[in-house]
């Protein structure tokens, strides 16, 4: 039990260690090259102008770094690697403190990096850098969707062919089998959280409700004896953490692409290697609420005679409009964020009983 917990809390305070130590030198780095949005953002996702947005954003004014969710992943990564060398090097630490595993934690740890590097390079090209195969203006929005819909495809085969997975666990009903369904399940549901990445737009916002919900599923891993996983998702809170250091209002760089994307793919695989998909879903409502909000105002506007819900959406940027300070906008969202934490832990364990 020493060991576990040992296991399980010092990869935090590892990850949150190099993120402290990391990000002066790498935002330093991103003002140096002028790591910002060069344009402020000129349409709404249904295609009209969006005047209120570029009022609330002022991309051209802030000059405020992206790529800074890059030190979350990097972090993790490295921490994860440090776990895993260190026992083979050093006798004085035990080979059970590495949470490197093929059927824990090899997928998500491969697919955090593969978008944290992707999402970069989105980034990279949205500040106006030319990338291979991207250009200077960042990928759009279909085609990021078509490489997602495309990862999840890979993700899904991993996971029936190579982990065996061939069944879901719904709460208070136990589980049931789906066979080679399971591939276009975590497609749908990596899509849906990838639709949460409009969340990222408020200081501290996107960042504290990430590290809530890895920390719920954290202690859901740990409840299922999957401490490997657990021990990852806490990795994943310190340098969430460490991250809010610098991006909590006034913010010194952004999540952007790089680190929505890494949490947003990495979060997915956690819930279905933990079978708690339903818990997913309710611990997401926070980040949820982003996307839903954005259908809603569409479809509004589309079937209403142009008549808008929200001043404008996602909902965060409505309560901006209203007059309400950032700070609080957040506040609520990171309580808001806990209940449906705990919500999503109780069905977790209360489900399985």
């Amino acid at each position: 039990m020493t060991i576990n917990a040992i296991k399980i809390l010092m990869p935090a305070i590892l990850s949150f260690s190099i993120g402290i130590l990391l990000s002066p030198f790498f935002i330093k780095i991103l003002l140096k090259y002028e790591m910002w949005k060069k344009k402020n953002v000129e349409k709404a996702l249904d295609g009209s102008a969006a005047i209120l947005t570029q009022k609330i954003h002022n991309d051209e004014i802030k000059k405020v770094p992206r790529l800074g969710g890059a030190v979350i992943w990097f972090s993790v990564i490295l921490t994860s690697f440090i776990f895993w060398i260190f026992p083979r090097i050093f006798d004085i630490f035990p080979e059970k403190i590495d949470f490197i595993s093929r059927n824990q934690t090899w997928l998500i740890i491969f697919g955090m990096l593969f978008a944290g590097i992707l999402g970069g390079l989105d980034d990279i090209s949205s500040c106006g850098k030319k990338v291979f195969l991207i250009g200077n203006k960042g990928l759009s929005f279909l085609w990021r969707l078509v490489i997602i819909f495309t990862l999840s495809l890979a993700m899904g085969y991993w996971f029936f062919y190579k982990l065996g997975f061939t069944s879901i666990f719904i709460p208070f009903f136990g589980s049931f089998y789906v066979g080679i369904s399971i591939i276009f399940l975590i497609s749908f549901f990596t899509i849906v959280m990838f639709s949460t990445s409009i969340i990222d737009g408020i200081d501290g916002l996107s960042g504290g409700l990430f590290a809530i919900a890895f920390a719920s599923f954290g202690i859901i891993a740990v409840s299922q004896s999957q401490i490997d996983i657990a021990a990852f998702c806490f990795a994943v809170v310190g340098a969430c953490f460490a991250f809010l250091w610098f991006n909590i209002a006034p913010a010194k760089f952004y999540n952007s692409e790089t680190g929505i994307l890494s949490l947003i793919i990495s979060l997915t695989l956690v819930a279905f290697l933990t079978n708690q998909i339903l818990s997913l879903i309710i611990i997401s409502i926070p980040l949820l609420s982003a996307p839903v909000s954005a259908v809603i105002q569409i479809l509004s506007k589309k079937y209403r005679n142009g008549k808008k819900v929200f001043l404008i959406a996602p909902i965060h940027y409505h309560f901006q409009m209203k007059g309400m300070q950032q700070s609080s906008i957040v506040m609520k969202y990171w309580v808001s964020g806990i209940i449906c934490s705990f919500l999503g832990i109780v069905f977790a364990l209360a489900g399985s009983l």
